[in-house]
C-alpha cells in the first residue's frame, strides 16, 4: 500500500497545475460572466494529452490510468471547474467509443475527438427520466440500414455545439436490457436543439436539451450490440462519477488555499483572522476532511481500473463524499472570507456555483446511496 504519487502522476499533476493557472484561471470569471465555451483552451489542454486521457494511444489518446485522470482533474478544476467538468464529460464519451467501440469506429471517432478537433457529448438524462435512467423512452427503431430516432434528452452539457453525441436509446422492451448506444453526429437529419439553458454555474460549457425527430442514423454508429447500452452507460459514469469528485477536490483545494491566504492577512480586532483558534480549527476539518475525500476518491480509481466487483461501489462512494465534501469546504471558505466571499471580485463565489451541480449529475448523491446500500445487502 503507497499513499505516494508515482514519479509520471506528479509530472502529469505540474502540467495540469500549470496548464490551470497560465490558461483557465486568468480567464475563468470572463468565460462565466459571457458564458463562453473555451474552443481555443480547450484544444490547448488536448496537446497536452487531455482530450483522451484515458482512450488507448493506438487512436491519438493518452492511455493513462483513472487515477492519473484524478490527479490532473483536480489540477484543472482549480483553475476553472467548469470547464474542467466538460473535459470529464467530453472524456467519458470518447471512452465509451474507445472501450466498447469495433476498431473501425475507434479509428473513425476518436483521433479527433483526443485533439479536440471535435468535441463529445454524453446523453442519457430525459426530461422525463433522470435518476431513474432505465426508463429513458427515446426511441430508435431499425430501418435497413439505419436506426430512427425519436425523443429527446435534457441537460446535456456540449448540447448545440458538439460534434458527436453518445446517445442511449431504447430499441426493445422497457427496462435496461432493451437500451442501445449509439453515436449520432452533429450533422445527422433530424437532429436538433433547444435553447441554452441559463444556469447557476458551469457557464463556460453549452448546455441546452437536445432532440430526436425522425432523426436517422447509420447502423454502423452503434456501439456494442442491442441491449448493451445500459451497461455501457453505467460503465461511463463509473469514470465519470471519479472525475466528477476530482473537480470538486480540485475547487475545494483552492478555496482551502486562498482562505489560508486570506485569514494570514486580513486583520480584525487588532491581530490576523490565523491567530483566532476558532477560526484555526475550522481550517483544520476542511484540511482533514478534503484529505479524506481524497483518499477514498484516489483508491476508488485504482479498484475502476483494476476492475473489481466492488469497484462500482466505491465508485459512488467516491464520488458522494468528494462532491459533499467539495461543496462543504468551499461553502465554508466562502463564510471565512465574510462579505467579501458574497462578492465576485472573489473567485470564491464562482467556485461554490460550479461545485454545486456535482451533487446533482452522473447520479445524484441520494442514487448514490442507493447503488452503496444495494451493494451492502446483495447476497
Amino acid at each position: 500500500m503507497d499513499f505516494t504519487l508515482g514519479e509520471d502522476q506528479r509530472a502529469f499533476q505540474d502540467v495540469a497545475r500549470q496548464f490551470a493557472r497560465d490558461e483557465m484561471e486568468p480567464n475563468a470569471r470572463e468565460w462565466d460572466e459571457t458564458s463562453r465555451f473555451p474552443e481555443e483552451t480547450l484544444r490547448k489542454a488536448a496537446e497536452l494529452g487531455f482530450g483522451g486521457i484515458y482512450v488507448g494511444d493506438d487512436v491519438g489518446g493518452s492511455g493513462l490510468t483513472r487515477l492519473d485522470a484524478a490527479v490532473i482533474f483536480e489540477e484543472l478544476a482549480a483553475g476553472c471547474t467548469s470547464t474542467a467538468a466538460y473535459i470529464s464529460i467530453h472524456n467519458m464519451a470518447a471512452w465509451m467509443i474507445d472501450r466498447f467501440g469495433v476498431d473501425a469506429q475507434r479509428q473513425r471517432f476518436l483521433p479527433a475527438l483526443c485533439t479536440m478537433e471535435h468535441f463529445a457529448s454524453y446523453c442519457l438524462t430525459e426530461p422525463g427520466s433522470g435518476s431513474d435512467a432505465a426508463s429513458l423512452r427515446t426511441r430508435a427503431v431499425r430501418d435497413d440500414d439505419d436506426y430512427v430516432l425519436n425523443g429527446s434528452k435534457a441537460f446535456i452539457s456540449g448540447g448545440g455545439r458538439s460534434d458527436i453525441y453518445v446517445v442511449m436509446v431504447r430499441t426493445g422492451d422497457a427496462g435496461p436490457k432493451g437500451i442501445s448506444c449509439l453515436v449520432v453526429e452533429k450533422d445527422a437529419p433530424g437532429l436538433s436543439f433547444g435553447a441554452q439553458e441559463a444556469k447557476l454555474g458551469w457557464k463556460s460549457q453549452p448546455t441546452a436539451q437536445v432532440n430526436f425527430s425522425d432523426c436517422r442514423v447509420p447502423a454502423a454508429n452503434r456501439i456494442g450490440a442491442e441491449g448493451d447500452g445500459f451497461r455501457i452507460a453505467m460503465a461511463g459514469l463509473d469514470g465519470g462519477r471519479l472525475n466528477i469528485g476530482a473537480c470538486s477536490l480540485g475547487a475545494a483545494q483552492s478555496c482551502l488555499d486562498r482562505s489560508i491566504s486570506y485569514l494570514k492577512e486580513r486583520k480584525q480586532f487588532g491581530k490576523p483572522l490565523a491567530e483566532f483558534q476558532a477560526l484555526q480549527f475550522r481550517l483544520a476539518d476542511m484540511a482533514t476532511e478534503l484529505e479524506a475525500a481524497r483518499l477514498l476518491l484516489h483508491k476508488a480509481a485504482t479498484l475502476v481500473d483494476a476492475k473489481t466487483p466492488d469497484a462500482t461501489r466505491m465508485a459512488a462512494m467516491a464520488k458522494r463524499m468528494a462532491t459533499d465534501v467539495g461543496f462543504s469546504v468551499v461553502n465554508e471558505a466562502l463564510q471565512l472570507h465574510g462579505g467579501y466571499g458574497y462578492l465576485r471580485d472573489y473567485p470564491v463565489e464562482r467556485f461554490l456555483r460550479d461545485v454545486r451541480v456535482h451533487q446533482i449529475l452522473e447520479g445524484t448523491n441520494e442514487i448514490m446511496r442507493m447503488i452503496i446500500a444495494r451493494d451492502l445487502l446483495k447476497d
